[in-house]
């Protein structure tokens, strides 16, 4: 590896800058913070204390095993405490082994189940490989996670690469999972209050008009053989969050034939958007066509545009997928994927009165709950089935911002410029709440980095600080019976929150939840200790962001210290340095890292 490029700051920092203080306390505590988490939740060997028995013909439920930890490796990667990377490591490999014994894994990976779970706990790998690209058993697991839908494993036919789709659904180590559970008489006992507003998969069901019709074990059992059939088998358009299980072993392996799965697969749907008048089709048969099991329709794949989520989860594996295949490429084309369905869904916007928004699809976004409830606000439809659109929603600015985040380019800024129009009402507000993805306050960041609102920093590091608080309060105060506990339990008790940190530090919004790789254009090691993150006592915020120009301020906290932090051009060094002006003086080179020297209490801001 070259020796990177060295600058000096010149600037003292006598009086440090509020949000450099708190920026550091908020990794300092939130590296203390697992440890009541694990005192809690987890025996001795770090398994989770949960019932001793995998419920029988259920398949859901592994990815949230996975997700009481996902975001640990990311606080990490940030600068966190060092004992983070080994504790992180140790509670995936504990509940690989504990969800092995309860026979749901199968060569460490889930035998198959959909990806839009799947998805969600895999982010917590993917982190733990940027974390320790050099962990040879992680590498080993990639690779062999990837052999999955190469054909490297015969025991896991899940990929046709004549028609180029993922044969089922469900799919994993075990190879397609036909149906949509084993046992369909477990559907049909499957009525619950909490599935309601998701309404009925299918509306074409003899005998089956609304969800209370559910009720009746008759009908529940008709309504279960049709998913066993239509859900059960065929390509959906959520399986393109699979490209980043790909394209993580490509980065750590650099085997050629992941780059081509990924582009040729990222290429099939292009061209099956393209036979759908540009709309991204949500379910492809066994013979490649288009609603080949459903009648011909281009939705109502599982996962798909009907039922349960719609664009909610349509949005999350395009952008995904298209940043991926752009990584892996340079070809800007690849964007246009997402681009496309973005566009076509702000089309459709109208604007309804919060009172009217129904609750289905609202997991990432808090409406401004000061607006009185016949405020109108601007919504978009989420989901498509026979009745034409309906389900209208806030837009998910997350993977929209992602995608932003990824290009860098003008178009996408102005996408977003498009959406602050629509909706009208102040961006420059930060509310305090926190969702499972553990995102929602683009929207305010944005208009930080647009200039207009300066005190951002501060008060998102502050309010997360809050939530940290509020989370091991719950933890402390947390008598439930964990044998018998809902198996969200634990992520509703993490305590850690990366969301400030990745924007203000990184410079890029928190990665889709549901498989995103983390693209930032900015990342940071610490030469000293031979890792990645800040090193200790060094802040930074990053104010600009553009297609060529990153602004960064570095702040190095201790007043007796010198400390020294690489910076590099991109998560995935993709990018490169061919400039930097400290203070009147511009120095110029062609680096994928730079080496900062920042004297005691002193501070270095890049234009």
């Amino acid at each position: 590896m070259h020796t990177p490029p060295t600058l000096t700051a010149t600037t003292p920092c006598l009086l440090p800058p509020n949000w450099a203080v708190w920026e550091r306390r908020l990794l300092d505590v939130l590296s203390t913070a697992v440890h009541p988490f694990l005192e809690r939740y987890t025996r001795p060997d770090g398994s989770l204390i949960w019932a001793d028995a995998w419920p029988a013909g259920v398949r859901d439920g592994v990815d949230d095993f996975y997700e009481s930890s996902v975001n640990w490796p990311l606080l990490y990667l940030l600068g966190g405490a060092a004992d983070l990377l080994p504790i992180a490591q140790r509670q995936w490999d504990v509940i690989t082994r504990q969800l092995t014994d309860f026979g749901v894994l199968r060569h460490e990976y889930e035998i198959g189940y959909d990806q839009f779970h799947q998805s969600e706990h895999y982010t917590y790998f993917y982190l733990l490989c940027r974390a320790d690209a050099a962990h040879a058993v992680n590498r080993a697991r990639a690779a062999r996670f990837a052999g999955f839908y190469t054909g490297d494993d015969p025991d896991a036919p899940n990929y046709d690469p004549v028609l180029r789709i993922i044969r089922a659904p469900h799919n994993g180590s075990g190879g397609p999972r036909w149906g949509f559970l084993d046992d369909p008489d477990v559907i049909a006992d499957q009525w619950s209050e909490t599935m309601r507003p998701y309404g009925l998969p299918f509306h074409d069901v003899p005998g089956i008009s609304t969800y209370d019709d559910l009720r009746d074990p008759v009908l529940a059992r008709r309504m279960a053989d049709v998913m066993q059939h239509r859900h059960g088998r065929g390509d959906v358009a959520t399986n393109l969050l699979v490209t980043s299980l790909l394209t993580n072993a490509y980065l750590l392996t650099g085997d050629p034939r992941y780059r081509t799965w990924v582009l040729d697969y990222v290429e099939a749907w292009i061209a099956r958007a393209a036979q759908n008048g540009g709309r991204l089709p949500d379910n492809i048969g066994l013979d490649g066509r288009i609603g080949a099991d459903l009648d011909g329709r281009w939705y109502g794949g599982l996962y798909g545009w009907a039922w349960p989520h719609g664009f909610y989860n349509i949005s999350m594996a395009a952008v995904a997928a298209g940043t991926n295949a752009y990584l892996l490429s340079g070809d800007t084309r690849y964007l246009d994927l997402p681009r496309s369905q973005y566009d076509r869904m702000l089309e459709l916007g109208v604007y309804k009165p919060l009172e009217a928004i129904t609750p289905a699809a609202q997991f990432s976004y808090s409406l401004p709950d000061t607006a009185a409830a016949d405020t109108p606000r601007f919504v978009i439809p989420f989901r498509y089935s026979d009745q034409g659109w309906f389900d209208y929603q806030p837009v998910l600015a997350n993977p929209l911002v992602v995608l932003w985040g990824v290009s860098g380019a003008a178009e996408d800024w102005a996408r977003l410029e498009q959406l602050r129009a629509a909706e009208g009402h102040d961006w420059r507000r930060v509310e305090q709440f926190r969702t499972k993805e553990d995102s929602g306050h683009e929207r305010p960041w944005l208009r930080f980095l647009a200039g207009e609102l300066p005190e951002y920093p501060e008060l998102i590091l502050r309010q997360s600080h809050g939530i940290l608080s509020r989370r091991l309060e719950q933890i402390r105060n947390d008598r439930a019976d964990l044998a018998q506990v809902n198996i969200h339990h634990w992520q509703e008790h993490n305590p850690i929150t990366t969301e400030a940190l990745v924007q203000l530090t990184l410079g890029a919004p928190q990665p889709i939840y549901n498989g995103g790789l983390l693209h930032t254009p900015l990342a940071y090691s610490d030469p000293i200790a031979a890792r990645p993150g800040l090193p200790p006592d060094i802040a930074a915020l990053v104010s600009r962001v553009t297609a060529a120009t990153v602004q960064v301020e570095l702040v190095n906290l201790a007043p007796f210290s010198q400390r020294e932090v690489i910076v590099h051009a991109g998560m995935f060094n993709e990018h490169r340095f061919t400039s930097a002006r400290t203070g009147a003086e511009t120095h110029s080179f062609d680096a994928d890292r730079l080496r900062i020297i920042l004297p005691p209490a002193a501070r270095q801001r890049s234009p």
